[in-house]
């Protein structure tokens, strides 16, 4: 039993979306909210002790797309977005795709991301800036995909299955384009 009673610790810790463990702590004190923080290299996730390992599951995730999000909202510079594209290379491709430079653009409105391969040159539209990290990072992959495959036959997408967050990223980006073709109602505009 650990020291603290109000503390327990998974046995397994949850993967989340980067590589640090996560940590779950159930309290019998807390009755409805769930919350999380990073805690050096791992993040913990504090939950009522009465929840479900269904529950928990299901929270863990959210709770890792919350930060997730946070976090991306600051923005990278052109360099880090560089920095960041050398490490999903080399985790996900091998280091086989090496681009020139990655930047951000504001004039992209209808696409998320695009790759010359002759040049090497990555750009993504300004529009991801504060999305969750795992949508810029599948985008990232996408371009970096095209620098290795052009167009997007079978070979490019055996090449993104490697990212196990494609398919939620896609979903993701799906919806913000739906969200987008809504009617605006009269009482919804800002001010």
């Amino acid at each position: 039993m650990p020291a603290d009673p109000q503390r327990s610790v998974t046995d397994k810790p949850h993967r989340g979306a980067g590589t640090s463990a996560v940590e779950v702590r159930r309290s019998p004190r807390r009755s409805r909210t769930v919350s999380a923080y990073r805690e050096g290299d791992r993040t913990v996730v504090l939950i009522p002790a009465r929840m479900s390992e269904a529950e928990e599951r299901r929270w863990v995730g959210v709770m890792l797309d919350k930060l997730a999000a946070q976090e991306s909202r600051s923005v990278l510079g052109d360099r880090e977005l560089t920095e960041r594209s050398l490490r999903l290379s080399e985790q996900y491709f091998d280091g086989r795709a090496r681009p020139s430079s990655v930047r951000w653009v504001t004039n992209q409105n209808t696409r998320w991301g695009s790759c010359t391969p002759s040049e090497g040159s990555i750009r993504l539209s300004h529009r991801l800036q504060g999305m969750p990290e795992y949508v810029v990072d599948y985008v990232l992959l996408h371009e970096l995909a095209h620098l290795l495959v052009p167009g997007h036959g079978p070979g490019f997408w055996r090449l993104l299955e490697a990212y196990p967050r494609t398919e939620r990223a896609r979903g993701y980006l799906e919806g913000v384009v739906a969200a987008d073709r809504l009617p605006h109602l009269p009482g919804d505009r800002e001010e």
